[in-house]
């Protein structure tokens, strides 16, 4: 079994504090910084959204529409 290593106990103890120091050391430097514009749409979005309503509009029609013709005395093929 391993020993207890106090010095390993340090190394690990200062990777974390250095691992939260390290992040509030910058923080002065990113507060300076003029905030991000918001965001915009060029209307793509928009449009994919529209594509997805009419796609499933089409979708909805077959299924409701190909029992019809499944159950319909012509046999057309």
């Amino acid at each position: 079994m391993a020993a207890w290593c106090p010095a390993g106990l340090v190394a690990v103890a200062a990777a974390l504090l250095a691992g939260i120091a390290m992040p509030a050391s910058f923080a002065g430097a990113a507060d300076a910084q003029p905030p991000a514009p918001p965001p915009s749409s060029d209307g793509t979005s928009i449009d994919q959204g529209i594509a997805y309503v009419l796609m499933l509009i089409a979708l909805v029609l077959t299924y409701l529409i190909h029992p019809l013709d499944a159950s319909s005395p012509y046999k057309l093929f």
